[in-house]
Order: structure tokens, then sequence, then C-alpha cells
């Protein structure tokens, strides 16, 4: 009997002193609006990871505007991987040794899984017409997007209308400041994030025309399909990177740098791009590219490496403090 209850205190002991031989736990801090789509993926993953490791994976998120989000990993919010809408913010964070310089070497595609392009959601029938960034200048359109300080939704929106601008005959950087100028007189209001200026156009009813990435206009059309509204993807647009990293510092402090690199490589495959997929975010993977093709259609993207020379330049050129950002909005 004594000998029972020995061998029944030590295998209690063996199993509380090695929880994580049955249980991994990660946080995914992730842009504003990507609540439905990871919603999606991590069951998917956790299965995976549960068919591969025989463990159970726990994936708790964090979402709110990207910026916002990478200061609040700087403050303390203890992340295993950021999955992000704006590589800026990813940089930020590796400056501050959070994640690894070299991030974008990690995984293919600079480490953008997936990626779309800034397009508009408008009311039902469109009966402002608006078709093209030009459409957002006319005084009878009022455009809603995010703050391009706090959103990296936002930004895009700015950067792609910037260089829609440039790229038009005679363009320069005095005409596309005056050209962005005029969309952002005719915001009636800056939310912080993706979500709460969906909630002002959608909810609210404000605003012609919704600004946002063409996956989020197709999937806020299904949620409020009852309001007719119609997705509409302008002929030039700005590509618009997904990138993702592991935040190696908190990662190696948690004993997840395992399940955390596996849950970003996992976004590659061809489960989770066929999820992204159906999602309508435009994939990496050339089967599942070419499976959904007829679904999006067939636009010119800038790039912001060609059009403003990197992302390093429009830190130092556009978002700085009394930056060309802050010019425009002074002046609107």
């Amino acid at each position: 009997m004594m000998i029972r209850k020995l061998h029944v205190a030590a295998l209690a002991l063996l199993l509380g002193s090695t929880p994580a031989l049955a249980q991994d736990k990660i946080l995914n801090v992730s842009y504003d609006i990507g609540r439905e789509l990871f919603e999606a993926l991590n069951p998917e993953f956790q299965t995976y990871w549960k068919d591969k490791t025989g463990r159970d994976v726990t994936i708790d998120q964090s979402h709110a505007g990207s910026s916002k989000q990478a200061r609040a990993i700087l403050e303390g919010l203890p992340a295993d991987v950021v999955t992000f809408n704006q590589e800026t913010d990813v940089d930020v964070l590796a400056q501050n040794g959070l994640v690894a310089e070299n991030w974008r070497e990690a995984l293919p595609n600079g480490a953008s899984p997936y990626y779309s392009l800034p397009a508009f959601l408008v009311r039902k029938g469109n009966p402002k017409g608006i078709k093209d960034w030009s459409d957002l200048a006319r005084d009878d359109v009022q455009a809603v997007f995010p703050n391009p300080k706090t959103s990296g939704n936002g930004r895009y929106t700015y950067l792609a209308a910037y260089a829609y601008a440039l790229t038009q005959a005679g363009g320069t950087p005095e005409k596309a400041q005056e050209f962005v100028g005029k969309i952002f007189a005719n915001v009636p209001v800056f939310d912080t994030g993706g979500r709460a200026a969906t909630q002002t156009f959608a909810e609210r009813n404000i605003g012609d025309v919704l600004i946002t990435f063409e996956a989020e206009t197709k999937a806020i059309a299904k949620q409020y399909e009852a309001q007719g509204f119609e997705a509409v993807t302008p002929a030039t647009s700005l590509f618009a990177a997904f990138p993702v990293a592991v935040v190696s510092e908190n990662a190696e402090k948690n004993g997840t740098t395992e399940v955390s690199t596996e849950y970003l490589t996992w976004l590659y495959s061809p489960e989770a791009q066929e999820t992204l997929a159906k999602n309508h975010f435009r994939t990496t993977d050339e089967a599942v590219t070419a499976k959904y093709a007829a679904e999006f259609p067939k636009v010119k993207l800038l790039t912001v490496d060609e059009v403003f020379g990197g992302w390093d330049k429009v830190t130092a050129e556009h978002l700085a403090e009394g930056g060309i950002l802050d010019t425009v909005f002074v002046n609107r």
C-alpha cells in the first residue's frame, strides 16, 4: 500500500512538473481587422500541431491598429508572434531588439505569407459613381478610413493615394500632397483603427466610401449583406504586404520559440493558403492563387520600393514628426 502511494505521488509530481509536454500557448498580436481571419486559421493550426507533436496549443489573440500594437509590445505586451499589416511596425520592434534584424529573411516573400491592396467599399448601387482614386478628391465624396498615424491600414490608404497622384501625367510631390490633402479634407472622422472606421461607415452610416484592404471590403460586404455594399477594386493600387515575425525575446523567455516559428511557417502551407484565399486575401502559393484567380480583379500594383524608394525613406520623409503626412494634415 505504501509503495503504491509513493508511485502515485511520483507520477503526480512528474505530470505537474512537465506541463509543456501536453500544452503550448502563444500570443499572436495582430492588426485591427484580422479577427475573423485568425478565428478561421487558428483551429486549423491547432489540429496540425496536435497531429505533428501530440501537444495541444492555445493561441491567444490581440487586435488593434498595427502601430498601436507595436507600441504596446514595446511597453510590455508579451507577444510571441506578430502578424501585422505594416512592415515599419515590425522594423520598430527589430530596432528595439525584440525581433531579429533580418526578420524579412526568416520566411519566404519577405516574411509576408499573403498580401492585399487598398480598395473601396461603396453604398448600394454606387450612387456617387466611385471607381478610382481621383473620385475620392471630389467635393461631393466623403471618404472614411482610419488615421494613418495610428493604423497601418490608414497608412496604406495615404501612400496608395499619394502614389496614384505621382504616377499621373505631370505628377509631382507638390501635386501629390495637394491631391491627398483634398481627400483628407473630405474625411468626416479619423478613427484610430480599421474596425472603428468600418463601424463609422457601416453602422453609423457616415461617408460615401470606405477605403480599406481589398480582403476587408469583401468581408464587410458579406457581413452587412442587407445593406448592399459593393466592393470596388481600383485599376491602380499599392501592394500591401502582411509581414509576420517571431518576437524572439519574448518567445525565448516563454519557451515558445518552436511553436511560434512553426505557426508562422505553417501560414505558407497549402491548407493555410486556401483559408487565406477564402477570406479574400491574395496568396503566395501558386496553385492556390491559380485556383482562386477569377475572384481577384486584375490591378496594376505599385510598390513602396519603386514609388517611394523603400520603407526607410517613407518613414523619414512621410511618417516622421513634421514629415509630409503631418504637412498634409495641417493643410487639409
